[in-house]
Parts: C-alpha cells; structure tokens; sequence
C-alpha cells in the first residue's frame, strides 16, 4: 500500500492510497465503510453532445467521481473491490455508480471519524509492501499443496497429484517431483520466502531436487514438519509458528498466535478476558494490553468505544479475519476478547 496524501484534522479527513497487491485490497474493504466519501477514476457512459446526428447516443468515457459508499464487495479470485454508492460530486451528481478498484486504482477515503485501528492497519499495509512473499509447499507422497501467505490468509496456488499407471513407478514418482519443484518455483518467483514441510521424507527428497534444478531457489527454503497437507497442513504451520522469521509480518500468522496465546490464558485462568462484559472491565481496569475483535463486530458503535478506550489506555487493537480459523475460533468467544496485563476478578 502506498499513501498518496493525508490530510487529518483530529480523527477526520481525507487519506489517498494506491493498492498495491491483493492484500492492499483486502486492506480497503476494511477501511471503507458505509457512509465514507470516496473519490476514485472511473468509466461512465455519458451523452455525446457533439453527435446530432444521434444526440442521444451515449460514449464512455473516463471520469472521476466522488461516491457516497451504500455497498461494499471484495472478490479474491476477481482482484477487485467494488464499492456502490451514489454520485456526490462529477458528473450525474445523485445518480448511482459502482467503482472498480483494482491494483494500481488510487482512490481518496474521506470520513467523519478515522478509527485507531484504520490508522494502524494503513501503517501495516504500508510496511508489509516492504517485505518478502512467503510461499508454502506441502508435500508427501504423490501429492502437494502449494499456497501463497496472504495478509488474509493462505491462498492455494496449485494442487497436484502424481500419475498412476503400472510399472516404472520411480520414473512416476520423479515427473512428480519435478512437477512440484517447478510449481513451487513459479509460485516463488523473485525474493519469495519459501517454507518445505509434510510428513515422512518425501519434502527431503524434493529439496533435493531443488537444490540441483533451481539452486537459487533453496537458498531461500526454509524446512518444517506437518502432519499432513493442503489447508490443514497451512493452519498447522501457522499455528506452530514455523520459521518465525519468514512469516512474522503476516498478519494471519499474528492472529493464529494471539489466539492460541488467549486459549492458553483462559485454560490456566490467566491473564486473558472475553466476552463483552469481561472486556468492558478489564478495559476499565487498564489491563488490556491486546485486544482481539471480530471484523464483524469492528464497525459497530459498542465495539468502537471499546477499541478507542483500550487503544488511549495503551492497549494495541487486532482485528481478526472471519474468514479463517483464527478468527473463528474468536466468534465462539463472542467475536471480543484481550490479553491482559495482569489477572482482573471476573464479573459473578
């Protein structure tokens, strides 16, 4: 993500950003919301006054339009964000338009009220753009699993199974591993970070093969154990905390670690607090030193002053996904809970 310009005054005011990856625009459809103004380029059929032949002939051209935002859409597989509102300023002012944004689209959010977390969530896009891809590689025995680390999650980039047939079953098992070996180093491309787990031998066998077909590749993999592939296999990696160094910066991977830090507290009946009541108090209490909501939950009045309470009592704000295991896992406590620094009695 790149900032293009930011003009606050207090907590309202106008922020300019380019989307630079798909996790950008995973970004933005957080940080828009129903009720924002935002300004962006866009295509629109407008009436071509010069044609008398057929005056009413319609042309598209390219505008910029600044739209109330009513409805807000995010297609992973599509790349796009569309949001839908009605035009506020442009042409057609009071007519309804949807703009597409997409990877390079830059737009302008204006809003009434800039929550901390929004802030903070720019600032993280921001220096995410900095860092290395993470890719992970799954295999075993005639099968692999490869997905990209994405800041909402694993996205797949390839599934593949080895051929079946009789006879010259080494030669099988190594078109196979030639198949994944490529596969990975597509999916790698330049700079990414790459993680090799499964269970039994067969990721030693692939590195192998790596380290021979694409040496600079493995200078870049990084080896772990899983019990098992495919999405599974991602979430356990995740949740062990693999090459901590690799995948650190992601956002996904700091959800599935403060979630099983709170599951861990609320085993020993330590410094941990969900629910809404329980939060309300440890935040009175100034003892929230994360806390964890729901996207869900975020835009709601209630969860705002929570979040605005915890943040000037120092207390750092994580918004989780529910799209993913981590943020599940916190809708069965109630899409709210935080770690504490210190143990709080408990509402009766």
């Amino acid at each position: 993500m790149r900032i293009l310009k930011k003009n606050l005054r207090g907590d309202e005011g106008e922020i300019s950003l380019r989307p630079e990856s798909l996790d950008d625009l995973w970004h933005l459809q957080h940080l828009v919301e129903r009720g924002d103004l935002v300004f962006a380029q866009t295509h629109r059929k407008v009436a071509n006054i010069t044609d008398k032949v057929r005056p009413e002939k319609m042309e598209r051209r390219t505008v910029r339009l600044g739209i109330r935002v009513e409805d807000i859409e995010f297609h992973i597989y599509s790349n796009w964000l569309r949001l839908h509102g009605q035009i506020k300023s442009g042409i057609d002012v009071a007519a309804y338009h949807t703009l597409n944004i997409e990877v390079g689209t830059d737009l302008s959010i204006i809003k009434y009220h800039w929550r901390p977390d929004q802030l903070q969530r720019i600032d993280e896009a921001v220096a995410e753009s900095q860092r290395p891809r993470v890719v992970l590689a799954l295999v075993e025995e005639g099968e692999a699993t490869i997905g990209v680390l994405r800041q909402f999650g694993v996205q797949m980039a390839a599934e593949l199974r080895a051929g079946s047939g009789k006879g010259g079953g080494e030669d099988l098992r190594a078109l196979f591993f030639r198949d994944v070996a490529q596969a990975v180093n597509q999916a790698a491309g330049e700079g990414a970070q790459v993680i090799l787990a499964g269970p039994g031998f067969a990721k030693e066998d692939l590195k192998k093969l790596i380290d021979s077909s694409y040496p600079e590749l493995a200078e870049r993999i990084s080896m772990d154990d899983a019990s098992s592939i495919g999405r599974s296999g991602f979430q356990e990696v995740l949740r062990r905390g693999a090459v901590k160094s690799a995948l650190e910066s992601s956002r996904i991977a700091l959800e599935a670690r403060l979630i099983e830090d709170l599951f861990c507290e609320i085993a020993t009946f330590g410094r941990a607090a969900y629910g809404l009541k329980e939060v309300e108090t440890a935040v009175n209490y100034g003892a929230v030193e994360q806390l964890l909501v729901l996207d869900e939950l975020a835009r709601s009045r209630k969860a705002d002053e929570i979040m605005r309470a915890a943040a000037s009592g120092r207390g750092k704000v994580v918004i989780f996904s529910s799209e993913f295991e981590p943020g599940e896992r916190l809708r069965s406590l109630g899409g709210l809970a935080a770690l504490l620094r210190f143990k709080i009695a408990k509402n009766p």
